[in-house]
């Protein structure tokens, strides 16, 4: 599986939700709504979710091994650092 398109969608500067990203894997599949979020130990991704009946959310799509998470996080972030980049030079 190869990642072969990173896409950040909405980039935010307040709060702990920083941007929304789409990726396409192999230039075939689209995955949507995948967050990038602030937390205490630094950024990292969510993955697009629904709120269950009991209020609970879980994710709609997920990779299923460690190595693919992480690999998937790191494109992410890399996108995302660039396209911050990108935005702050403009103003």
């Amino acid at each position: 599986m190869k990642i072969t398109d990173v896409r950040v969608r909405k980039i935010a500067k307040e709060g702990k939700m920083k941007a929304v990203v789409s990726i396409t894997i192999d230039d075939e599949f689209v995955v949507h709504d995948i967050k990038v979020i602030e937390g205490d130990k630094g950024l990292f991704i969510a993955m697009p979710s629904k709120k269950t009946a009991d209020g609970e959310y879980r994710d709609i799509a997920h990779p299923i091994s460690q190595a693919t998470r992480e690999n998937i996080q790191t494109l992410i972030l890399e996108a995302y650092e660039k396209a911050q980049k990108e935005t702050e030079s403009l103003f």
